[in-house]
């Protein structure tokens, strides 16, 4: 049975975006992960699980939300060695999450972006998958064959990424750019801006890990 997961983060939201992405879904469980909270407040959602060590949270908003008995609390220490984030994810996936769906994790901190990027790897190791959207962009991490509908694709733009080492055998169907048993590495744009041209588009790949990152301008 899927077990969808919302997780939102402390990163750039865009409020009209993600509400309305949030609203078009059905999710059994939802975290709001340390200053994440803030925009349940303003969206007029409530989170089931509060989560962090709460060093960037708006304090009236924290005394919002600890101040509903349905909503359960978890606080860890700053000095910590994972972030937020992190946490959070791991545990979605500890409360049996078969879909993640990752908000507030881009925007303006580049380390924390390529950090949460990492945190999609996570999904991997347990068979959960893991979208981190934003209002440009839904990106996944994949390590074996993955589709796309066209009539369901984010945006009108689908980039592969090489990620932690190069990639062999990629192999590409419905795109404008078909690629036959490929070789990928992290020092080549080859991947960047594919388009969906027919009504399914295959990603396969024999080795290695590549990001799927579906854009929109």
């Amino acid at each position: 049975m899927k077990k969808r997961v919302l997780v939102v983060s402390g990163g750039y939201i865009d409020d009209v975006f993600a509400g309305n992405y949030i609203n078009n879904r059905k999710y059994e469980i939802r975290i709001a992960c340390d200053r994440g909270m803030e925009f349940y407040k303003r969206a007029g959602l409530q989170p089931d699980l509060i989560l962090g060590d709460f060093d960037s949270a708006d304090p009236k908003v924290l005394q919002y939300f600890q101040a509903m008995e349905e909503i359960s609390c978890r606080q860890f220490p700053p000095e910590k060695d994972w972030t937020d984030t992190e946490l959070a994810v791991m545990h979605a996936i500890e409360l049996g999450a078969t879909e993640i769906d990752l908000f507030g994790a881009t925007g303006s901190r580049l380390d924390h972006v390529l950090g949460n990027l990492s945190i999609l790897g996570l999904g991997l190791q347990a068979g959960v998958e893991i979208c981190m959207i934003d209002a440009h962009n839904r990106i996944r991490l994949i390590d074996r064959e993955y589709r796309i509908k066209k009539d369901e694709q984010f945006g009108s733009f689908v980039s592969l990424i090489p990620y932690m080492g190069a990639v062999a055998g990629v192999t590409l169907r419905g795109f404008q750019y078909p690629l036959e048993h490929a070789a990928m590495d992290g020092f080549h744009s080859l991947g960047i801006s594919n388009e969906i041209v027919e009504d399914e588009a295959m990603i396969t790949l024999e080795q290695g890990l590549l990001l799927v990152i579906e854009s929109k301008d």
